[in-house]
């Protein structure tokens, strides 16, 4: 059985990029303390980034082959819908 988390071959690293304390990242930041243990488990190999910074607005970085990057803007994503945006974003190499 295939994971949701199971990233395809063609993504090199994963960043994810937000503030500490902001209001707008407290989605991405519970969304991060409870699944990124099994992001990095089903995806040994990936290197998975989680940059803080003051006054960041959460957004997601993809690296895939051949060094092109797409950014996912998180600001204004709701818990709901976060998880199915990172998961269509992850999967869908340029």
């Amino acid at each position: 059985m295939a994971s949701k988390y199971a990233f395809p071959k063609a993504l090199k690293e994963l960043r994810f990029h937000f503030c500490q304390t902001g209001e707008a990242s407290t989605p991405l930041r519970s969304f991060l303390a409870k699944s990124y243990p099994v992001m990095k488990k089903h995806n040994p190999y990936t290197p998975i980034l989680v940059r803080e910074a003051a006054g960041v607005p959460p957004q997601l970085i993809a690296r895939f082959e051949f060094g092109k990057e797409l950014k996912l803007p998180l600001d204004g994503v709701s818990s709901a819908e976060l998880e199915s945006a990172i998961e269509k974003f992850v999967m869908s190499p340029p």
